[in-house]
């Protein structure tokens, strides 16, 4: 190993790290029969240089609380990232380096949060990472201006990004990078692989702008490194420059080559996501001095070199648990909400300021969330809300809110503007660090833009909560592009998210007594626009059964029909109730707010409310019967909708759908 190509600014050693890199990710890409070498290979030096001279991180507690953040955006580079993990001391193993993409190891193709030690945020769907890692310097803003004091710098870290070409064309990094030049997050530095090769073909097919003006446009700072990827001295220096950067997120647009130092593979678009071959590797070994021969070669030196990271990690580590230990000691309180976040834990039980709403008046649900918010936000401070540029809408800001900006660090409240899928990724990155507690609104019929990003929360478990109002053809005049009908459906199609449509006020309530309790997934609210009755708490069984996800708004002892119903829907199912009960038709009511959480539990209660000995089923709901045949079992009936609304009064809409109490009781006669 006598013969290398120098890279400026580094020494021999480092050297041999990114050759290192870069062959682990080739020897683990060939073994796997796939991946994407092009990427690893073209930006080891730069990766190396980052994580060596400037990322504060601890290979020996991922979780550590002030660890600057490490964003892979580009995901498809993944070896990258575990050949990076693997040399500095995290929990990832030269075996996992050679089980690459393959079943139960910790290194799948795509870089997943809560599988491998060390990745922050599940990356891939391209664009994601770069909002991801907006949601994570808010909350680095957010917790520094709360908690750090004087001489306690508890929250003081910076998040790194790589993005390339894919990440800045897909429209939810446009959104997120835009915010974050609004709110002048100083503490993100994003590193575009400037490789000038997509999948297809030099970028010059599709991407012609002039990418370093438009982030100049959003209130970027902005350094172009040209060369040929190789230059780590002006690289290093632009690091510094971006970390010295006030009031302006950092954009570097760094000059490289995929699938650097490859004799037939350089600069060609198929280098982007097919193995090179083994004869190709042999040429790039032998180019560099290597043995050709050797595969996961990683020479003791290395590893004595870079496994330094777990000594300085645990020193800064160490170094920082000796300041939130004096800290406690000069600001108990405010030690335990840090505490009690990292346990999960609400500062308050949300039980004692829940809202309580009396019977006989109407509210929309949208607004008993905004007074259920009200009364439970003074209380929660590490919980942010905001909205999609529809606050009045949403009824999403809580009183005495103030609102987060460049100027105001401590606001609780973020107008995200109409950037919904943006939104979404950002309240990702948000919840990623296990602290805050982001909500977020908008309508539901928007869901659609932000479908990606609530994917990702739901598979990795981020615990936001997704506010969405005007329900369904209840919302009136606005007509059929508004009026949600598949939205439902396709959220409750979702692995992992709780979606929760409440029924009136008192269950809109729980609703989010639960959304803030569970904390190991994401939460969808759905809310109408239109006014619901407040159902009596003495007469039906009471709303904290929404906890249970469905549960008998009206029981009976032997019913001959039930009647299943979500949200605003639920009140014409009672209204059929009494009319089949003058006809002696004992119908039993079910409200069923939450479907997931109906199904956690036993199958006792399951049958105590879903009762198999029943006639007949028939399901109610303001959107299309998808998913419904489950809990409607052979012959039930659905009443609701299979087409798109119209443009008219809402309840209107409902009558002229057939979304009735008359409709509903001939349906349950038609059965019995």
């Amino acid at each position: 190993m006598t013969e290398f190509k120098k890279t400026h600014g580094l020494s021999d050693i480092d050297e041999l790290c990114v050759q290192t890199i870069r062959f682990l990710s080739l020897d683990a890409i060939q073994k796997a029969k796939s991946g994407h070498p092009g990427m690893p290979m073209g930006m080891a030096a730069a990766a190396y240089t980052l994580w060596t001279r400037h990322l504060r991180h601890s290979p020996a507690n991922p979780a550590w609380a002030n660890r600057d953040r490490f964003v892979l955006s580009a995901g498809h580079g993944s070896m990258l990232l575990y050949s990076l993990l693997y040399l500095t001391g995290y929990d990832v193993s030269l075996d996992e380096i050679k089980n690459f993409r393959q079943w139960e190891s910790k290194t799948p193709g795509h870089p997943e949060y809560g599988l491998t030690p060390g990745v922050e945020v599940t990356t891939g769907p391209l664009g994601q990472g770069v909002a991801n890692a907006v949601g994570m310097a808010i909350a680095q803003k957010y917790l520094a201006a709360r908690y750090n004091r004087d001489d306690f710098a508890l929250f003081d870290y910076n998040i790194y990004v790589i993005a390339g070409d894919g990440c800045l064309q897909e429209g939810v990094s446009s959104e997120a990078s835009s915010l974050a030049g609004h709110l002048g997050l100083d503490n993100l530095i994003v590193v575009y692989d400037d490789n000038h090769i997509t999948i297809d073909g030099q970028t010059e097919l599709s991407f012609t702008e002039d990418r370093a003006k438009r982030y100049e446009a959003y209130g970027w700072y902005v350094q172009v490194v040209g060369g040929d990827g190789d230059d780590m001295e002006a690289f290093d220096k632009a690091i510094a420059g971006a970390k010295a950067e006030k009031d302006r997120p950092s954009f570097i647009q760094f000059r490289t080559h995929i699938a650097y130092g490859s004799p037939n593979f350089q600069d060609k678009s198929s280098a982007h996501g097919s193995p090179l071959g083994d004869d190709e590797i042999k040429l790039i070994k032998k180019e560099f001095g290597w043995d050709p021969e050797h595969k996961f070669s990683v020479p003791k030196e290395i590893l004595e070199h870079t496994r330094k990271a777990v000594d300085k990690g645990s020193e800064l580590e160490k170094e920082w648990l000796k300041l939130i230990s004096e800290y406690s000691k000069l600001y108990p309180e405010l030690a335990v909400e840090i505490q009690d976040a990292q346990a999960g834990k609400t500062s308050v039980e949300v039980k004692d300021v829940l809202s309580k709403f009396e019977a006989g008046g109407s509210i929309a649900t949208r607004k008993a969330s905004g007074i259920v918010l009200d009364a439970i936000m003074p209380n929660l401070p590490l919980v942010l809300g905001g909205s999609a540029d529809l606050t009045p809408s949403n009824n999403t800001k809580f009183k005495g809110a103030e609102v987060f900006s460049r100027k105001n660090r401590t606001g609780r409240y973020i107008h995200y503007g109409v950037r919904e899928h943006g939104m979404a990724a950002v309240m990702n990155g948000m919840s990623a660090g296990g602290l805050l507690r982001p909500y977020g609104g908008t309508f539901l019929c928007f869901a659609d833009y932000m479908r990606p990003a609530i994917r990702l929360a739901a598979m990795s478990g981020h615990p936001a909560i997704f506010v969405f109002t005007h329900d369904s053809i209840g919302l009136g005049e606005d007509g059929p592009t508004h009026q949600p009908i598949e939205q439902i459906a396709s959220l409750r199609a979702i692995p992992n998210l709780v979606v929760i449509r409440p029924a009136d006020a008192n269950e809109t309530a729980y609703a989010w007594k639960y959304a803030l309790e569970y904390c190991d997934r994401p939460v969808a609210l759905i809310l109408t626009r239109q006014g619901l009755p407040n159902l009596d708490q003495k007469e039906f069984a009471s709303a904290s059964n929404l906890e249970k996800g469905a549960y008998s708004i009206i029981g009976q002892s032997n019913p001959d029909v039930i009647l299943m119903a979500t949200g605003s829907e639920v009140h014409p199912a009672i209204e059929a109730h009494n009319l089949l009960a003058d006809d002696g038709i004992k119908a039993q009511v079910l409200s069923m707010p939450s479907w997931e959480i109906f199904e956690a539990q036993d199958s006792q209660y399951q049958e105590s409310v879903l009762p198999a000995r029943a006639k007949a089923r028939i399901g109610i709901e303001a959107g299309v019967r998808q998913g419904w045949d489950k809990w409607l079992g052979d012959g039930g009936i659905f009443i609701g909708m299979s087409s798109f609304g119209a443009s008219a009064p809402g309840k209107l809409c409902f009558e002229k759908f057939g979304i009735t109490a008359g409709a509903i009781a001939e349906a349950a006669k038609s059965k019995i």
